[in-house]
């Protein structure tokens, strides 16, 4: 059976210039009735806020830490969502706990202290397309950076830039290079990304891999993503993605799980 990815049937919107200081990315899913279709989830550093909408109407805004491994799930009925994703660094500020406190955890945005979960009732009372323009008017007033937030922010920006090039430096290059600690630099990226820099840029790796996966020999992946060789790509995609790469492509894949979201 194949499995689906959420990136196959999210539209990118547009995002208001009042939020882009907040959003790195906003995508639409329409109302679609999948059936039993499996849903593959590949790992992701990113905090997302979630507006989910049933068929039925029903409406539910919940947010997804920080995924640090794959996920194999089916849906619990036809849904549509709008997906918020948040930039590095900016967890604490909209949601009012750290990155690291949502890692591989689905939590209802209306029990988060932030100011985004103050809006959770209305978010989920009004159609998920008025919720944007909501925000939109909104956020701006009501969240705020301290200093040391914002100069977090710009460490973090910097690191992971550096972390995803091509020639991605160790983590002891990256931090004698932003001028801070190692153990700095792992601070900032748990409060602001929910993982580790280490972990982080073997998530980039392996998307880097799933990205060019089926078209290239696995020995050219390994030597233009930076693993050691072939078996290194192999052990890492095992171990973040639950299988082997050859047994990923034919679609032999862990059996899903029914999606238990937050009420």
């Amino acid at each position: 059976m194949r499995y689906l990815t959420s990136t196959e049937l999210e539209t990118p919107v547009p995002t208001p210039e009042s939020l882009r200081p907040w959003l790195t990315e906003l995508t639409s899913t329409p109302v679609l009735d999948v059936g039993d279709q499996p849903f593959a989830h590949t790992p992701e550093a990113t905090t997302t806020v979630v507006l989910r909408t049933e068929k039925s109407g029903r409406r539910a805004a919940y947010v997804i830490g920080a995924q640090t491994k794959a996920a194999y799930s089916q849906a619990q009925g036809p849904a549509g969502c709008v997906r918020l994703r948040l930039e590095p660094g900016v967890t604490r500020q909209l949601l009012g706990v750290s990155a690291s406190e949502l890692t591989d955890r689905a939590v209802s945005l209306a029990e988060l202290p932030g100011p985004l979960g103050t809006f959770a009732t209305d978010l989920t009372n009004i159609p998920a397309d008025e919720a944007i323009a909501y925000l939109e008017h909104t956020l701006p007033h009501h969240v705020s950076e301290t200093d040391t937030e914002r100069a977090h922010r710009i460490v973090l920006r910097e690191a992971i830039s550096s972390l995803t090039t091509d020639t991605a430096p160790s983590i002891p290059d990256l931090a004698t290079r932003l001028a801070v600690s190692e153990r700095q630099l792992r601070n900032i990226f748990q409060t602001g990304t929910g993982m580790s820099p280490k972990h982080f840029a073997r998530i980039t790796r392996l998307r880097q891999v799933l990205a060019y996966a089926g078209n290239t020999p696995w020995s050219h992946l390994a030597a233009h993503t930076g693993y050691y060789d072939q078996s290194h790509l192999t052990a890492d995609f095992r171990t973040l993605m639950g299988v082997p790469p050859a047994a990923y492509l034919r679609g032999k894949l862990p059996a899903p799980t029914r999606c238990q979201l937050p009420r």
